[in-house]
């Protein structure tokens, strides 16, 4: 409990006093898309088909919203969105860009491994770099589940193991070499102002089972060449490479 109570205050702290203020910039660009485009490299939708073909009506929690344009994207398509995040700076821009783009749907701030709403709430759980990277996953998966009717799906969204174990702690930037082992290395990442989650593919296969999910999916994303744009953390050349994110995709069959 002393580890739960730490990181989600610790990464509320880092996102309201550090990371909200250089991701708060990019939201207008995010909200404004007319297709989404996910992930650090862009991927368009109509390549990795996160979202369900029968989306309209579809009730949907995006856990960890961010700035909320998931969300965005989700009601224009028809979805009946909520989002959830721990950050009240990342909510302030969310609400901003809900004004300015004339949609409005519910931003509800806690921490996506405790959502206050019933049992069975909705058809889809998504978080793209949100619980699924910030919240541990032995706690906000078997509460999407709880959240979720039966049948219902979950997609999400991380960093790729194989990037989590070539970052160098000195330049935090993904290399060559593995600077983590992979036994011991992975899972918890703590990194000083904020803390990280990065299972292995095994760890998380047993996780999603566990909470009654059957994954259909797992899309491990390569970089265009050339890429929209670089990243202090990941190259495009290295992300052409290797993977750096990857895309989960699974139903909760019980």
């Amino acid at each position: 409990m002393t580890d739960h109570v730490d990181h989600v205050a610790r990464n509320r702290h880092y996102w309201d006093e550090t990371a909200a203020g250089y991701h708060g910039p990019l939201a207008r660009d995010h909200w404004a898309r007319t297709e989404p485009r996910w992930g650090l490299w862009g991927t368009p939708e109509s390549q990795v088909r996160i979202l369900p073909p029968d989306l309209p009506g579809t009730r949907v929690v995006e856990l960890g919203c961010g700035t909320a344009y998931v969300s965005a994207w989700l009601a224009r398509a028809g979805a009946h969105p909520v989002g959830v995040d721990v950050s009240e700076a990342q909510l302030a821009t969310a609400r901003a860009m809900q004004a300015e783009f004339g949609l409005d749907f519910p931003l509800v701030q806690g921490s996506a491994e405790d959502v206050p709403y019933p049992d069975d709430s909705f058809d889809l759980a998504i978080s793209e770099f949100g619980a699924s990277l910030w919240c541990d996953p032995d706690r906000w998966i078997p509460e999407a589940a709880r959240l979720l009717r039966p049948g219902g799906r979950l997609v999400f969204s991380r960093y790729a193991p194989l990037y989590a174990l070539t970052v160098s702690p000195e330049e935090h930037r993904a290399t060559d070499t593995l600077h983590r082992p992979h036994f011991g290395g992975l899972g918890r990442i703590d990194l000083g102002d904020r803390v990280e989650f990065v299972s292995s593919h095994g760890e998380m296969v047993r996780t999603l089972r566990a909470s009654g999910f059957t994954v259909d999916d797992l899309i491990e994303i390569q970089a265009p060449a050339p890429a929209h744009r670089e990243f202090d953390e990941v190259s495009s050349e290295w992300a052409h490479r290797w993977p750096s994110e990857e895309i989960w995709k699974a139903t909760l069959t019980g």
